[in-house]
């Protein structure tokens, strides 16, 4: 709790008699996140939408951006599908007079009386949606195990705004699943759901689990310029499909956030309070630790936009630091001055549009450096570093609606670790950024196809290799052991140690019958080899389902 009364010590002093106008979050994995990246690269100038590598994104920002651009859409049928959707899905921004969108066979004359939410109020100082969640997905897996996969979810959503001077959101969702065979093992190793914490045998099958996934925020507004948001979930940084700052792939936590946004800049304030690493045996209450991380967005061009970051992960008993409160850039400074107990990371950020069509991006992060030995020793231990580049190119070869990403992540051994098992770059058995954790090299190929409005093609495919522990030799590939553990200070190259490929192959073809209802059916291709001992494994899934309001369950690792 020290974290939440820290952030309303600082939204106390800030705030005005008077708050802004208040606002809502796109969820990170909603449909409009699409449409959204095309159309940065398309307009390519537009300085809002290259403000964009901080998700989720606010509702009030993406609406006042393409209001008036309802003939920028005109030509293209999926875009201008989506647009409509993004209007109908985000339609507490709209004038009342002004939403057109109507349903035209409202249930009962009370639900759905506008497309896109079960139960409505929307008046001048009101707004409410509650909508129901809902993914049933069954499949097979063939290879070395032969079973049965399922996923059961089911939930409820709630957004509003009070008086236009509070904003909160509310997910609630219960799930059984079992997942396919490499997932399995996951669970069995780190003892938590890949993107979700705390779960339970379901029925007592080891092979499937129970679930509950709870978050929420809300959000009040102390200038026009400055945002400040109170909650439970997640954050992302970045502008690929991975992030090495901060990513959205493990479980949700507590946070206080502060967003300023004015003139080419847009700065962001993160305090978070996490679980450190675990083995809980039965009901018992788990440590803290906490985490603070700046970012500041700067468009240094029209089409070029550059950012600097920093973070540090720090362990005090149960309560948060206050030096980390500070607001300003520069963690290290206060990390040197209370004994350099801590382990502080920083990092650069990049993302050009180009010609209209292409979109290049990404981050470099440095967790610890001796300039002397990477010009003379690169393979020494501390030379803790991870780079990502990639690109983006959409309506790929003259075809419409055809978009291709490709995109690499490099980390080297020891990044992210620590000499604690405390303040290691982790929360809840999981990694923060990457889920591979370090030691690892990764290619990624996606393809994305919209041969009409509602349907959706979609193709990813992932190879990497990561080295491994070998017996008590640490490689630095697992984040969760101490760097001390090591048993040498050079000979560190990437994929150092047992050496692994893997292979992860999706595709993947949805229709969207009606607004966020998804009918969805995939394949996945996973090939696992561990080179050192000859062990391979293969996995391959079909599946069928559909999904309401619900991000798409993804098994990407």
């Amino acid at each position: 709790m020290q974290i939440i009364k820290s952030f309303l010590k600082i939204a106390i002093f800030i705030l005005p008699i008077n708050a802004f106008a208040q606002h809502t979050y796109v969820p990170k994995d909603a449909k409009e996140y699409t449409f959204l990246e095309r159309q940065e690269i398309i307009q390519q100038n537009d300085p809002q939408l290259n403000l964009s590598a901080l998700k989720p994104f606010s509702r009030e920002t993406i609406m006042q951006l393409f209001l008036n651009q309802d003939s920028a859409f005109a030509s293209n049928k999926w875009d201008k599908y989506n647009w409509e959707g993004l209007k109908i899905n985000n339609n507490e921004w709209l004038q009342q007079n002004e939403i057109a969108i109507q349903s035209k066979r409202p249930i009962l004359k009370t639900l759905y009386t506008t497309p896109a939410n079960f139960y409505e109020v929307h008046n001048k100082d009101f707004f409410l949606s509650i909508n129901p969640i809902l993914q049933i997905k069954g499949g097979v897996e063939s290879g070395e195990e032969n079973q049965k996969l399922f996923l059961n979810a089911r939930g409820i959503t709630i957004r509003g705004r009070i008086a236009n001077k509070v904003g909160f959101s509310s997910t609630i969702i219960e799930t059984q699943e079992r997942g396919p065979s490499f997932y399995q093992q996951f669970v069995n190793t780190y003892r938590a759901v890949p993107g979700n914490g705390f779960y339970k045998i379901f029925k007592k099958d080891l092979t499937a689990q129970d679930y509950f996934d709870g978050r929420g925020y809300f959000t009040f507004s102390a200038t026009k310029y400055i945002d400040f948001q109170l909650g439970y979930d997640k954050n992302f940084i970045g502008n690929g499909y991975r992030s090495l700052f901060l990513s959205d792939w493990g479980n949700s936590y507590l946070f206080g956030k502060i967003n300023t946004k004015i003139w080419k800049f847009n700065y962001q304030n993160l305090f978070m309070e996490l679980t450190p690493q675990f083995s809980k045996t039965g009901d018992t209450l788990l440590p803290k630790k906490y985490a603070a991380m700046h970012h500041l967005s700067m468009n240094v061009t029209r089409w070029l936009n550059v950012g600097l970051f920093e973070g540090v992960m720090f362990g005090r008993k149960n309560h948060f630091d206050f030096q980390y409160i500070n607001p300003i850039i520069f963690y290290r400074h206060i990390e040197g001055t209370v004994g350099s107990p801590d382990n502080a990371v920083a990092g650069i950020d990049f993302k050009a549009n180009v010609r209209h069509r292409f979109q290049l991006y990404g981050q470099f992060l440095l967790d610890e450096f001796i300039l002397s030995k990477i010009k003379n020793e690169p393979t020494f231990w501390a030379n803790k570093f991870a780079i990502q580049l990639g690109g983006k190119y959409i309506n790929a070869f003259g075809v419409k609606n055809l978009d291709l990403q490709l995109e690499m992540n490099r980390v080297r051994p020891f990044t992210y670790s620590h000499n604690d098992t405390i303040n290691n770059y982790a929360h809840y058995n999981q990694p923060l950024a990457h889920p591979l954790g370090a030691n690892f090299q990764e290619w990624i190929g996606i393809v994305r196809y919209n041969p009409f409005p509602k349907w959706n093609i979609y193709a990813r495919g992932i190879y990497y290799f990561k080295g491994l522990d070998s017996g008590n030799a640490n490689f630095g590939g697992n984040i969760f052991r101490s760097y001390l553990t090591r048993l040498k200070g050079d000979g560190f190259t990437v994929g150092a140690g047992d050496k692994f490929t893997c292979f992860n192959a999706q595709f993947n073809i949805s229709y969207e019958w009606k607004q966020n209802l998804f009918l969805e059916t995939g394949f996945q291709y996973r090939n696992y080899l561990l080179q050192s001992e000859g062990i391979q494994k293969t996995s391959t899934s079909f599946n069928v389902g559909l999904r309401l309001n619900m991000y798409k369950r993804e098994y990407d690792f």
